[in-house]
């Protein structure tokens, strides 16, 4: 038995290195150092939104610096205690800044095997009417855009869509940029779009492209939050670092003050030392061809894995696996052939057979695409 999956830990928590341990953007290591000697540097209180600097650099990073939001100051963003602190202040300015008037009590997401946490932060934000839209498509292995449109044209009106801008949790599928057009057209109808991104940078290897469906919605002067995560592409995980992420039309200040509020009640003022790290690499673009090298080492290891699997024989087709980027990876595997990886082989996926790719690595590899060629084979 392989030692690396002796620990009972689903494949799928944290973008790890090569050797199976949980790492840094390499810039990251040499910044705190510099920051734990910087004498310039207090301890005291942040701002109740964040470092300054760091949301500015955060938003740039989302919306692109031209970003019309920004040129005309209709845009601020929240320095968050992790993507679902984001997520969880989003929820209550939704529900205290707009459903008093324009009822934005209705929240769809993606059904998929890992949004019950996502809707129990809407509900603990008092926003009770969470439904869901269709997204994954078992038989192809993909995106199905067909059902996800039919479902949120739909939806009624005054409804809250959350999205994965790229890096779909947990099935890593993506939609192409002409599919994310046909949302969009659809998100005008009186629709407000909830973006999460998770992982900008290690979908697709480029910080712009994974930020296209957002900056796209933004070009067409859709309202929108966007929560973003520091944690996978920076390997922050224990410093929380969020960003909540608010492009609006009107009523920016008020928003703005009671957000102020909000976060008084939350977390009071967020932690410092993560933000500062993250917006000293954002100061410095060479720094971030490290997310690049982590995006371009995750998609070796599907084609290896691919391979592999390609060369065990069956009839199985494993195309699919190369398709999406980022660390989620879907292989549709039923109830039993994920029991059989758990028990027998000590592979610990989610129940619909979804991994974080980055957890193979050259020491694994083969035993895990052994391990799944077993499990399809196996008659049980």
């Amino acid at each position: 038995m392989n030692s690396e999956f002796r620990e009972r830990q689903p494949i799928g928590v944290k973008n790890l290195s090569k050797h199976g341990h949980t790492t840094w953007l390499p810039p990251v290591r040499k910044i705190k150092q510099q920051i734990s000697t910087d004498p310039t540097l207090t301890p005291e209180y942040t701002h109740i939104l964040g470092i300054p600097e760091f949301t500015r650099r955060a938003t740039q990073l989302a919306l692109g610096k031209d970003s019309p939001a920004i040129v005309e100051s209709r845009v601020f963003g929240i320095q968050t205690v992790g993507c679902t602190g984001a997520v969880r202040l989003g929820a209550e300015l939704l529900r205290s800044c707009y459903c008093s008037s324009s009822s934005w009590t209705h929240v769809f997401i993606s059904l998929s095997f890992l949004e019950d946490s996502l809707a129990g932060t809407f509900k603990a934000a008092g926003i009770e009417d969470v439904q869901y839209y269709r997204y994954w498509d078992a038989e192809s292995n993909g995106v199905c855009v067909e059902n996800m449109l039919y479902d949120l044209e739909n939806a009624p009106e005054q409804c809250v869509v959350v999205l994965f801008a790229s890096g779909h949790r947990p099935t890593g599928a993506e939609l192409s940029q002409e599919d994310w057009k046909r949302v969009a057209e659809v998100m005008k109808r009186q629709l407000f779009a909830f973006f999460l991104m998770s992982a900008q940078g290690l979908c697709s290897g480029s910080l712009e492209q994974d930020a296209w469906p957002v900056r796209h919605c933004v070009s067409l002067g859709l309202e929108l939050l966007c929560a973003q995560s520091f944690s996978h592409n920076f390997g922050l995980y224990g410093e929380r670092v969020g960003h909540l992420l608010c492009v609006l039309k009107q009523n920016l200040l008020a928003v703005q003050s009671q957000a102020e509020k909000l976060v008084q009640t939350l977390w009071s003022c967020p932690p410092m030392e993560g933000a500062r790290v993250v917006a000293t690499v954002l100061s410095n673009p060479a720094h971030l061809e490290s997310v690049k090298a982590i995006a371009e080492r995750c998609m070796l290891i599907r084609e290896r894995l691919r391979e592999r699997l390609r060369l065990l024989g069956g009839p199985w087709q494993w195309d699919h696996i190369i398709k999406p980027g980022g660390l989620y990876c879907c292989f549709g595997l039923n109830t039993q052939q994920v029991d059989f990886l758990v028990q027998k082989k000590h592979i610990y996926l989610l129940p619909n057979g979804c991994l974080n790719v980055s957890a193979i690595n050259s020491r694994n590899l083969d035993y895990v695409a052994e391990s799944i060629h077993q499990a399809l084979s196996s008659k049980r």
